[in-house]
């Protein structure tokens, strides 16, 4: 809940792992790759002031279960390109930062090269916490007026303050529910570093069997 302090911690981690990492021989230096969940994705992006500082400072980033309030997301979901949906944005044509509910597929924009350092946020359409926002009580989302995903009713739409309370009395029931749903980021995560990282050799049995490790975790 103590937002400053995530911000101070996210802040004070990457620091001290990049400043030793920057004295290595450039040849030397493993790959530099920044990841975080919920509240650590809040305290992961602190640390940079854009997209083009993410590409610049690593090698990569993932972002599972955004919360709403975060910095960078809010900027890159509000300055989407236009055309492109809330639940499923995209930015500067997907060049660095992309988003995603499913990363075994092609992640959008179709088509479009992603050759830089990728940023990838995972989100699910039924998370909650990326969604609530104390907005919701007297303005209407973009997300409320656009085909729902995959796991979100279809009739949904937005009442002042109804919609608000709606959404924060899913937050703490965000976690007890399937994978793959909800606030709950299992095997996912598998996809999502492979496409962030693009790792060599990698072939299908190898990521199959890294999920069922992943999954079967309690």
């Amino acid at each position: 809940m103590d937002q400053s302090k995530a911000r101070e911690a996210g802040r004070a981690l990457f620091d001290a792992v990049y400043g030793p990492w920057s004295q290595l021989p450039q040849d030397k230096r493993p790959r530099l790759l920044v990841a975080g969940e919920s509240l650590g994705s809040f305290g992961g992006e602190t640390a940079f002031s854009g997209e083009q500082s993410l590409a610049n400072l690593t090698d990569g980033a993932l972002f599972a279960g955004p919360p709403n309030f975060n910095t960078l997301f809010r900027e890159f979901s509000d300055h989407r390109d236009a055309g492109s949906p809330e639940v499923q944005p995209i930015y500067h044509d997907g060049r660095i930062v992309r988003f995603a509910d499913d990363a075994t597929t092609d992640i959008p924009p179709d088509g479009q090269p992603w050759p830089a350092s990728r940023v990838l946020y995972m989100m699910h359409p039924s998370d909650p916490i990326v969604w609530w926002s104390p907005h919701l009580v007297f303005s209407d989302p973009d997300w409320t007026g656009e085909p729902p995903g995959k796991d979100v009713l279809e009739g949904i739409f937005w009442i002042p303050l109804v919609t608000f309370w709606q959404v924060t009395a899913d937050l703490p029931f965000a976690t007890g529910v399937p994978a793959g749903h909800g606030h709950k980021y299992t095997s996912e995560y598998v996809d999502g570093f492979n496409a962030v990282m693009r790792p060599a050799g990698i072939n299908p049995p190898g990521p199959d069997r890294s999920q069922e490790i992943i999954a079967a975790e309690k």
